[in-house]
């Protein structure tokens, strides 16, 4: 299984809909809030070299935003 995880703020609509998609395949990944964890966000930056969320991680693989192609490929859907 791969490793997943998703940088995310509550109050994203993209980021719903990213974690959505991951469970609706049946893909088990973090849920990391950057708005109340700061060290996470600081990783987010660092990983994107970006402000906005979603940023999915698949195994090293950054995807920023809710590019479901992205999200398929990664994983290997």
């Amino acid at each position: 299984m791969k490793t997943v995880k998703v940088y995310s703020t509550p109050v994203c609509p993209y980021c719903v809909m990213a974690k959505n998609y991951l469970k609706k395949n049946n893909v088990s990944y973090e849920d990391i809030d950057v708005s109340v964890d700061e060290n996470s966000a600081k990783e987010m930056i660092e990983k994107s070299h970006q402000l906005g969320v979603p940023v999915i991680d698949i195994e090293g693989s950054i995807i920023i935003g809710f590019d479901k192609e992205a999200v398929n490929k990664a994983l290997g859907l």
